[in-house]
């Protein structure tokens, strides 16, 4: 099995997707008719990662025109506006979501689509070209990498960024795949990440069809590995990049990058443009997003945990910009002073 496909459009007006909470255990892919229920599939996590639900929030609009009971143009779009508030209430940390939404709206919003027909037509044709668009940009994140990807690498990776992250390929596992394809003889470290283990359920089930050489790690143990095993570089993904650099990921990034940095070891960041938001002058003003605590209280349905014991389980930490060595886009790669440097790559159209 070389690639996944987190979420794809389904003729009969359905939007399909894989159901991560079940890997890599058991292959199930789910359907949904309504943008509610897309909504409901986003916050429960059955997609994840922040590529996928901008593409899986585009379809989710798309499901509006295909199973709308109006009968004008003008009610389709209060209603397609109704069911973008409902998607952007799903999860507030990554910008991705609300991106696509916002260039979702921006088409359907033309009042040159005057009927029930251009819609649907329009929706369907800005989804797919949202979820085309990713696959291509992820691909491009890892040629800009590759340079950065000495022969021979040992790579840490925290949390899950490939195909089931995004809608094919992936942004840091990305990086470690297309550097195994092109012969570099890499070898992945994978943070468990917990509460909810993406590294060890999805990463290390995506390496595996790869077959990309790996060991799973506690999170705990990256900075053993670093100063004892050796370690060439870390590569995390991004829910949302501030101006400054400053960038919120997968809760347990911050430790990373801070080993990594006491460590002397590269620190890079996977992000498309999409994910870059210059609206955000720091990663004060991100938002955290705080899940619920049966996460960190049981394993699969085990409580390890006493009955009532208080917990905090944020599902993203900001790390500061001046633990990361690069930001690698699909436009190319950003050094610090971020502020600069992520201003004039996306000034370049």
């Amino acid at each position: 099995m070389s690639s996944f496909h987190s979420v794809q459009w389904l003729d009969k007006g359905v939007v399909r997707m894989l159901d991560q909470r079940k890997l890599p255990h058991e292959t199930i892919y789910n359907e949904y008719t309504t943008a509610e229920q897309v909504a409901e599939a986003i916050h429960d996590m059955v997609i994840r990662g922040a590529p996928a639900i901008g593409a899986a929030a585009a379809y989710g609009l798309c499901l509006v025109g295909a199973h709308t009971r109006h009968d004008s143009a003008t009610g389709l779009q209060i209603e397609l506006n109704e069911a973008a508030e409902t998607l952007r209430q799903a999860r507030p940390t990554a910008v991705n979501l609300f991106w696509a939404i916002d260039r979702m709206m921006n088409r359907l919003n033309d009042p040159a689509l005057d009927s029930i027909e251009a819609l649907q037509a329009a929706a369907l044709a800005e989804a797919k070209a949202i979820a085309a668009e990713d696959v291509a940009i992820n691909k491009q994140i890892g040629r800009n990498a590759m340079p950065l990807v000495p022969d021979g690498a040992t790579i840490i990776h925290h949390c899950n960024t490939g195909s089931l992250a995004t809608v094919d390929y992936g942004t840091a596992l990305g990086i470690i795949r297309m550097a195994h394809e092109e012969g570099k003889n890499v070898f992945a470290l994978v943070d468990e990440t917990r509460p909810r283990l993406q590294g060890g359920r999805l990463t290390a089930y995506e390496l595996q069809q790869y077959g990309v050489p790996f060991q799973v790690i506690v999170d705990g143990a990256s900075g053993h590995f670093m100063r004892v095993k050796g370690v060439d570089l870390c590569v995390v993904g991004a829910d949302r990049v501030a101006a400054n650099g400053d960038t919120a990921n997968k809760i347990g990034t911050y430790n990373l990058a801070v080993v990594a940095h006491e460590n002397g070891v590269p620190f890079y960041v996977a992000a498309p443009t999409t994910t870059i938001d210059l609206a955000t002058p720091t990663g004060d003003e991100i938002e955290i997003e705080e899940r619920p605590a049966l996460e960190v209280t049981t394993v699969g349905t085990w409580q390890i945990t006493p009955d009532d014991t208080p917990v905090g389980n944020p599902a993203f930490d900001v790390t500061p910009a001046k633990y990361i060595t690069a930001i690698i886009s699909e436009k190319g790669v950003a050094y610090p002073p971020f502020e600069k440097s992520l201003a004039a790559l996306m000034a370049n159209e």
